[in-house]
């Protein structure tokens, strides 16, 4: 059997990581957490959780899911994006690298706006840019 992937988008919401992934035949997980690492933690906690008692009650679950042929993967959206570079950086540092708006970085960062693919790649690699000047110090 083929390893299927679980795909989690992990955004930023209401000074919250968070992230919610649903499958027809297991039900949908919803989690928050104040670190982008215990995000990760709370939704396979909460998974494995969930796997378990609907095997334990006898339940239909995916054969994929009952046999383990799957990994996690998590995509960090932009605004998760920029609230983990915080613990790093700053927005007006961040808007110097890019020349993008530092307001507008902080509306990205909030989940006010959505960036377009060519913005989301002008701060991945602003980011870059900053890692490698503080890696030259």
């Amino acid at each position: 059997m083929e390893m299927k992937r679980i795909v989690v988008d992990v955004y930023w919401s209401r000074k919250n990581f968070c992230c919610g992934w649903a499958e027809p035949d297991f039900g949908a997980i919803i989690v928050t957490d104040k670190t982008f690492e215990g995000v990760k933690q709370e939704f396979e906690s909460a998974f494995y959780y969930q796997l378990q008692e609907m095997l334990k009650d006898g339940e239909t679950v995916p054969d994929w899911m009952r046999e383990g042929q799957f990994t996690i993967q998590y995509n960090e959206q932009v605004s998760a994006l920029l609230r983990n570079a915080e613990k790093y950086t700053t927005m007006a540092a961040l808007s110097r690298a890019t020349g993008i708006n530092q307001k507008l970085l902080c509306n990205y960062a909030s989940s006010v706006k959505i960036p377009r693919e060519s913005q989301k790649q002008r701060i991945i690699d602003g980011l870059h840019e900053i890692g490698r000047a503080m890696l030259a110090l």
